[in-house]
């Protein structure tokens, strides 16, 4: 015991604590780096689908679509659409310990591509000005809520359960209101879905951090980093269309 020096344990102790917090330093800018990368694909699809699918007159007017919109937009190609970005949700959550990361994240990609594919519909909707200001409104949103969540120290996995139970009644209310067609509910429903994904994106940086070990190989923090990036993507995604619904101007 008298060989024991304080000073140089301190200093291991402090060393080690600079390696974690560089490794999860990376770790994180590697997951917002893929989900930025996911983001914009979908933008850039969403936005050419949207200008290969409709015809517009010579003030900018939508007066029609061609027959690639018509496919995209009414017909069994949406329904097409739906079941493959489900399909890679699914199969990315089951099979990721099995898939190599680049596979992994090639994956995420191709939904990422898929789904603005079904996204660019909200440019028939909604004014091109208007999904640019809440696309940044939302963006500015995320990236609070996000830090809120990597940097408190406030457990919220309670709070995290909370809303988890409340995104199944939103899906249920969503389903209802598809055959009610009340304006009413759908204001409600839009509030409600900002409220939850707003929390769930706080909650899901704080599990993603904790997910992160200095002792993962490349090939687990790979895949870690890409289903990390999956779960803040839709996080986004979601909080971006709730917010369009009572802030976008509608066309």
């Amino acid at each position: 015991m008298s060989d024991y020096d304080r000073n140089i344990a301190a200093r291991g102790s402090y060393g080690a604590q600079a390696a974690v917090d560089a490794g999860l330093r990376a770790y994180m800018i590697r997951v917002y780096n893929y989900m930025a990368a996911g983001v914009a694909l979908t933008g850039v699809v969403a936005w050419l689908t949207f200008n290969a699918a409709v015809v517009t007159g010579p003030n900018g007017a939508i007066t029609g679509l061609t027959s690639f919109g018509h496919a995209i937009f009414g017909g069994p190609l949406t329904i097409v659409l739906f079941l493959a970005t489900l399909g890679i949700v699914f199969f990315m959550s089951f099979r990721i310990n099995r898939l190599q990361p680049s596979t992994a994240f090639a994956l995420f990609m191709l939904y990422a591509g898929l789904l603005g594919l079904m996204l660019s519909s909200i440019f028939l909707a909604y004014t091109l000005t208007s999904v640019t200001r809440v696309f940044f409104i939302s963006a500015a949103s995320f990236g609070a809520l996000s830090l809120y969540g990597y940097t408190t120290q406030r457990d919220l996995s309670p709070i995290g359960s909370f809303l988890v139970m409340g995104l199944f009644g939103l899906i249920l209310a969503m389903v209802v209101n598809i055959f009610l067609k009340s304006t009413g509910l759908e204001f409600v429903i839009s509030v409600i879905g900002v409220l939850i994904f707003a929390g769930l994106t706080a909650w899901d940086t704080q599990r993603i951090k904790e997910m992160y070990s200095v002792q993962d190989d490349g090939t687990i923090a790979g895949r870690k980093a890409v289903m990390g990036a999956l779960t803040l993507y839709l996080d986004f995604i979601n909080l971006f269309l709730f917010l369009l619904r009572f802030l976008g101007d509608r066309r």
